[in-house]
């Protein structure tokens, strides 16, 4: 089972992504599930999702406590959240910046794997909106294989309608885009 943890703000889709990438999972023939984790937030305010991918049933209900995969949705969070917090020593921290790896581990003293896009450009340029969830979800592909990025298509038309078309050039570009570095 790979365990995903999503972390963003408040309207920037992260329960969306989380929500696309279990869809896109079973529609692979896997199980899968994705659940928000929030209170009386507001717009804005910092917002945790979760998802697990597995070929098996899952039968855990709980939040992800030790993810393979951390997604960073808003770079701002990564200065009042500890994004690696059981994070496992195999897994890999996706994140939206414009900072390059070596920079992002030596502001951040990240020691492990990273991945990293600047995602809201991408977001800027496709949709005309600082809205990185479907670009993140190209990122998220990249870093760790969790489904074909060809099966988040159909779940976003479905999702999107009529700008899909704009939210599947975002997270084909950031697939391509997306910089990975394995230790």
């Amino acid at each position: 089972m790979i365990e995903v943890r999503v972390h963003g703000r408040g309207g920037q889709g992260g329960v969306t992504s989380a929500e696309m990438l279990a869809i896109a999972a079973i529609n692979e023939g896997k199980f899968a599930q994705a659940f928000p984790s929030f209170g009386p937030e507001r717009r804005g305010a910092p917002v945790i999702a979760f998802a697990r991918v597995s070929e098996q049933k899952i039968r855990n209900r709980t939040k992800v406590y030790t993810p393979d995969v951390v997604v960073v949705l808003d770079p701002s969070v990564l200065s009042i959240v500890n994004v690696e917090e059981g994070l496992k020593s195999d897994g890999i921290l996706v994140i939206n910046s414009a900072k390059s790896l070596s920079e992002l581990r030596s502001e951040y003293g990240f020691k492990t794997s990273l991945a990293r896009v600047d995602a809201t450009h991408i977001a800027m340029e496709e949709l005309g909106l600082p809205i990185t969830n479907t670009t993140m979800l190209g990122a998220a592909i990249k870093a760790r294989s969790l489904v074909p990025v060809e099966a988040l298509i159909g779940p976003l038309e479905v999702r999107f309608g009529r700008i899909a078309a704009k939210n599947i050039k975002a997270l084909q570009r950031a697939y391509k885009e997306t910089e990975v570095d394995l230790i």
